[in-house]
């Protein structure tokens, strides 16, 4: 058995190898292999050795790294995945796993992980700032790549709400440009316009821009994928050009003076936090509950949400602003939604500092806060959330009478106007998407097959025309095996789109010149729609004119003479765009199949994610004895407008 690789999922912090830990340097040093977007491993350039080998991609290849990344410990080796920041937070750890997830993998049997942390955005961004996120916070994404839109929105409103202070990670690029002024005016409908807000770019790394502005001046600010945005809350303030939100001290300590009011021993008291749960509960519950008894979690929390709603509408930062209150107030605004659509709220909580209120209504966002003694008030609202639960023998709702003994749990129901049914699970809308053609070489599609595709995408589907002899199909869809088997019984051949190989044959001049198709259909049907690092076209032209362009593709073959040309390394996109290297004549058919597989599986095999073949050709300078050769250079003027 091999040696047990390794994946060392390392976040290196904000680009400065200053703030760079050992461990992650460490890690860095010791791999093998190293595997980052572009100006990730740019950023850490100074630490990789002629030794390493890197393997970098472009935006949005994050999956294929990481498959790269499982795929190489695999085989025994030590691979570094890099992430700016924290890998944890927003990059690259989770989805590692989740491939390895989804390949069985264990912790005893599997390749040994190990997630290295780093400086997240939201810490490095504070520093420069002041001291902005001394209180509860949130991050948040306004990527909606990834995320439904509609519960970045949930999420926003109730942290605005609940009076957190936020930090947007991704909150605008080139094609989003939407998503931040739809969250500024969320902001203005629940904060001050005068909120402070600080606007970071490039944080430690060369053209670090640093701002300090307001919620209703923010958006007059360069604000891009290199930035992250700090909102305050309802305390923080600005002193000498920095963000600075209290902790709190002021409630009960003297901050000017070194005598304090309150002595160590009486700071945790209860009458010393008139704000703390323990404050808040029933002075009449028996000893040692927590000053609750059993069946009071439903009128306890209506208590507390009568309070907080009768003063909703008019807070202005002022002393009784406390988290805990700011947290209830949001709790009111989830539980308006949740009357409106008949959802059912459940209370939990347990006796105690430390305890928990909770409830699941069903739409969506967490809003969190501490409370106190470490106490936390916690809303969760997903859509499918669990309505059922038990206490002891009895279900939710059913308590037995008396005390409950400190620490255990009481739980109470509260139904809203209208009962309802359990809301059904959420179901996110897949959308399948494919390609279809009439057959390798058949070019032709029939009067019927097009009405059969034009009733099943219908007016909510697309059809696409694509320079690739097919068409791509996208339609909402719950049963993707019986749409290909409804198409394939109408004569289409379908395959996957993306990063595959595509065998691109020409007409055969209408299918008059046939003598080469069933090695053209054999080629298809070998390595035809595999998973490639980037996708291959393989092109087959039938006579020697080659009218079909095969000689521009990934792979060329040039039926002429009862014989193959084969070309390989066209560059098939750019201004020095280029044909394939003819690297062999003359190959007989009976085994133009079997070489071109060897080719291709080759490529699968050692191509690095994202890499075309043309790079990989050169890299290897080899591939079934045909040696790679660099192409005519063409001198290109400068373009008027940039490349």
């Amino acid at each position: 058995m091999g040696e047990r690789g390794k994946l060392l999922i390392v976040g290196f912090g904000p680009g400065s190898h200053e703030h760079l830990t050992k461990r992650a340097r460490d890690a860095i040093a010791e791999s093998e292999v190293v595997i980052g977007y572009n100006t990730y491993v740019d950023l850490i350039r100074d630490l990789l050795t002629p030794r390493h080998e890197i393997v970098r991609t472009g935006m949005t290849e994050e999956v294929s790294r990481a498959r790269e990344a499982v795929r190489q410990a695999e085989s025994g080796k030590r691979v570094a995945v890099i992430s700016s920041g924290d890998a944890g937070v927003y990059g690259m750890a989770g989805l590692v796993y989740e491939v390895l997830m989804g390949k069985g993998w264990t912790r005893e049997a599997g390749v040994e992980v190990e997630v290295v942390p780093g400086i997240s955005a939201i810490q490095s961004v504070a520093s420069l700032l002041g001291a902005p996120v001394m209180h509860d916070a949130c991050t948040i994404s306004l990527s909606d790549h990834l995320t439904p839109w509609e519960t970045i929105v949930r999420r926003v409103e109730a942290a605005a709400k609940a009076d957190f202070v936020i930090a947007l990670y991704n909150p605008r690029s080139g094609r989003r440009t939407r998503q931040i002024v739809e969250t500024r005016r969320i902001l203005l409908e629940h904060r001050s316009p005068d909120t402070p807000v600080g606007i970071v770019k490039s944080a430690y790394r060369d053209r670090e821009t640093v701002v300090v502005t307001t919620l209703a001046d923010m958006l007059g600010y360069d604000i891009g994928m290199l930035t992250t945005v700090i909102i305050g809350n309802s305390s923080t303030t600005v002193y000498d050009g920095l963000m600075i939100t209290p902790r709190g001290y002021q409630r009960k300590y003297t901050l000017d003076s070194d005598v304090q009011r309150l002595r160590p021993h009486e700071r945790l008291r209860t009458e010393a936090e008139p704000w703390s749960m323990e404050a808040m509960a029933p002075v009449d519950a028996p000893p040692g509950t927590g000053g609750r008894g059993v069946g009071e979690g439903d009128a306890w929390m209506a208590r507390a949400r009568a309070s907080t709603s009768a003063r909703a509408g008019e807070r202005d930062a002022s002393e009784d602003d406390t988290p805990h209150s700011l947290a209830m107030e949001a709790l009111a605004l989830v539980d308006g939604r949740a009357s409106r659509e008949g959802a059912v709220a459940v209370a939990q909580g347990t006796a105690g500092l430390g305890a928990v209120a909770q409830g699941n209504v069903g739409l969506g966002a967490i809003v969190q806060g501490s409370v106190g003694q470490g106490a936390i008030m916690e809303r969760s609202v997903g859509l499918g959330a669990n309505m059922q639960g038990t206490v002891g023998q009895g279900s939710i709702g059913q308590a037995a009478a008396g005390p409950v003994p400190a620490g255990q749990a009481f739980v109470g129901q509260a139904v809203a106007d209208a009962p309802a049914a359990p809301r059904p699970a959420f179901r996110q809308e897949a959308i399948l998407e494919f390609a279809v053609s009439p057959g390798v070489a058949n070019k032709k599609f029939t009067a019927r097959q097009m009405a059969a595709l034009g009733e099943l995408v219908g007016e909510r589907g697309e059809i696409e025309y694509t320079p690739h002899h097919q068409l791509i199909v996208r339609i909402r869809a719950d049963e993707p095996e019986a749409i290909a088997r409804k198409l394939a019984e109408e004569g289409f051949l379908l395959s996957p789109i993306g990063d595959v190989a595509q065998v691109k044959a020409c007409d055969f001049c209408n299918l008059e010149k046939a003598e080469s198709i069933p090695y053209a259909e054999e080629i298809h049907a070998r390595v035809g729609n595999l998973a490639m690092p980037k996708e291959l076209k393989i092109g087959f032209n039938g006579c020697g004119m080659a009218c079909y362009g095969a000689v521009k593709e990934d792979i060329g073959l040039v039926y002429r003479r009862g014989k193959f040309d084969l070309f390989l390394g066209a560059k098939t996109v750019g201004r020095n765009a280029h044909a394939g290297i003819p690297v062999a004549e003359g190959v007989p058919p009976e085994e133009i199949a079997g070489l071109v597989e060897r080719i291709v599986l080759r490529y699968q095999r050692e191509g690095h994610p994202n890499e075309r073949f043309h790079k990989f050709f050169k890299r290897v300078g080899t591939i079934e004895g045909y040696a790679y050769r660099e192409p005519a250079k063409i001198e290109i003027e400068a373009a008027a407008c940039g490349d």
